[in-house]
């Protein structure tokens, strides 16, 4: 639901008193108002004076969300998101436990912190490295805060800040994180160029190959070997399974339960399967 980004006249004013202390001018005495909405049932009456204190509260909403212009995100949207704050605190507040602005204030910077974390990120990121980027954030800012100053390096910051180096280059690197880069941007403008995903590696299936054989092994030293000699003619050889029981004079029907039976030893054995009396027992 979007929320009217206007701001009325009517209803509350905003005006600071003594009493209270306030430094900015959107900041109105809305005590009674919420003393009000604090006994009433929901119902009209209660929506129509929900409505008036978010109306009279959006300009501080805005000032809010203002802080956090240039980090990428539209102005308009963070209006809206720091709105949806402003109305979770006006739902949530209880007069009696003090100022409104004291409470909303947190509450809205909460809330737009939270929509840089969840959803600004094109990827999801570990909280880890968004807090390590935010402290790297403010670091440059601060040493860069007099005219003239140069750039600050990675071991400044890290001076600056406590962070290890290593931490303050992930935070660097996070900085400009938002967005994602497609695998098919060019990398080189040359007529020879290639895209990103030609500098990814891809899995080589030789590593199963040689992973498989290895734990092969003891299985296949452990076959009578006349079972040996079989799978050896079968699978290294290419001979047939009436070849095979022509030369060992027995029957093809018997050399395929050999084959059968020794393949599925060596399976069992490879994958540490076995019987309760030692020996290895097919999968």
């Amino acid at each position: 639901m979007l929320i009217d980004m206007s701001t009325s006249t009517s209803g509350a004013q905003a005006r600071p008193t003594a009493r209270s202390g306030r430094r900015h001018d959107d900041a109105p005495d809305t005590a009674d108002l919420f003393a009000r909405l604090a006994t009433l049932e929901c119902g009209p009456e209660r929506d129509a004076i929900r409505d008036e204190l978010v109306t009279v509260w959006l300009p501080m909403a805005h000032r809010i969300a203002g802080r956090f212009r240039d980090r990428g995100e539209a102005v308009e949207d963070l209006r809206q998101v720091a709105a949806l704050g402003l109305v979770k605190a006006i739902d949530r507040f209880d007069p009696e436990r003090g100022a409104f602005e004291s409470y909303a204030v947190p509450t809205i910077t909460g809330e737009v912190k939270r929509h840089f974390r969840d959803r600004m990120w094109a990827l999801r990121v570990p909280r880890r490295v968004q807090e390590l980027r935010n402290k790297v954030r403010l670091a440059r800012r601060a040493l860069t805060q007099t005219p003239g100053s140069p750039e600050p390096s990675v071991a400044d910051i890290a001076v600056h800040t406590g962070l290890t180096e290593d931490e303050v280059s992930a935070g660097l690197e996070a900085l400009e994180s938002f967005s994602t880069l497609s695998l098919d941007a060019e990398l080189s403008g040359d007529e020879e160029g290639y895209r990103l995903a030609d500098t990814l590696g891809v899995a080589d299936s030789s590593y199963d190959v040689v992973i498989d054989r290895e734990s092969a092994k003891e299985g296949l030293r452990r076959l009578p070997e006349r079972e040996r000699a079989i799978l050896y003619m079968r699978y290294f050889e290419d001979m047939t399974q009436s070849r095979i029981a022509d030369r060992l004079g027995i029957s093809q029907m018997h050399v395929s339960r050999l084959i059968s039976r020794s393949c599925a030893r060596v399976r069992a054995e490879a994958l540490g399967q076995r019987g309760t009396d030692g020996r290895a027992v097919a999968a």
